[in-house]
């Protein structure tokens, strides 16, 4: 009996799908980034948060797809990670652009976009990503992502450019100040993570003006910088997945369709998507 697990990985955690005998089961763990996480880390992570739910000795096959591995050597690097826990198991290691596509597209082609902790896009022709807009990450890029949403967040607050009432509610949320908030961006490991936390502030004081500002222009600026390179954009729908395309969907309809574009799936995830073009 084949015994496939998938796995889904961001910056902020990993869906996990083992499928075995026609029967499901999902699992949650911290995300996994060859950047932030170091060999005996991820090995550690997976036997703290993993193992305990699966037999890793009946494991046949993982299809793994993840964030950071648009470079063959951090593939290399997460293969060898799972092969020091998953001695048997035949491993394929992509990137979770490729995943998006397939969960997303299928067999078809179109354009398939990541906004979550990070973003990233890419035209999909059906088997295969044939064009990518650049990600630069977190510091000089991610437009519209969690942590490039949160950063807007944190500015508007640290330079007092929020109204009364969106700084007494942030102080409320977050009780901190200045000096820990920098400290946690230039001192602290995983500071896209720390800056996309505050994307949830945004959805939860939806209406406010300033709020659905920075909700719009850094959604349109994923849309300018990225969806308008490619020509593709508009012959052929437009997917998303990642909590940031599904919870402001809305904003990423309209914008859709002021650019003239198609709209195809908004998913929060392309775990379930993936699943079925593994049982294909």
């Amino acid at each position: 009996m084949s015994n496939i697990l998938i796995a889904d990985s961001g910056s902020t955690k990993c869906e996990w799908c083992l499928l075995s005998n026609k029967k499901k089961k999902k699992i949650i763990t911290a995300g996994i980034s060859p950047y932030f996480l170091k060999s005996e880390e991820i090995v550690a992570l997976l036997q703290t948060e993993l193992l305990p739910h699966i037999n890793q000795n009946n494991i046949n096959h993982i299809f793994y797809y993840g964030t950071g591995l648009k470079d063959n050597s951090n593939k290399r690097f997460i293969q060898s990670a799972l092969k020091k826990i998953f001695y048997e198991a035949d491993i394929e290691v992509q990137t979770d652009l490729l995943g998006a596509a397939r969960a997303l597209c299928k067999s078809e082609k179109g354009i398939t976009s990541i906004l979550g902790t990070g973003c990233n896009s890419c035209y999909y022709n059906g088997s295969k990503v044939v064009k990518n807009s650049p990600g630069l990450g977190y510091v000089l890029g991610d437009e519209g992502s969690g942590a490039y949403l949160g950063k807007k967040v944190i500015q508007n607050y640290l330079y007092n450019t929020f109204d009364k009432e969106l700084m007494l509610a942030f102080d409320k949320k977050y009780n901190t100040n200045a000096d820990s908030i920098l400290n946690s961006v230039y001192k602290q490991p995983q500071p896209n993570r720390y800056l996309a936390s505050f994307a949830i502030f945004l959805a939860e004081n939806r209406g406010h003006y300033m709020i659905e500002n920075i909700i719009e222009n850094g959604l349109n600026d994923f849309f300018f910088t990225h969806l308008s390179k490619y020509n593709e954009s508009w012959l052929y729908p437009v997917h998303f997945t990642g909590s940031v395309a599904f919870g402001f969907k809305t904003v990423i309809e309209n914008l859709c369709s002021s650019y003239g574009m198609k709209l195809g799936l908004i998913l929060k995830q392309p775990i379930n998507g993936l699943v079925k073009y593994h049982q294909q």
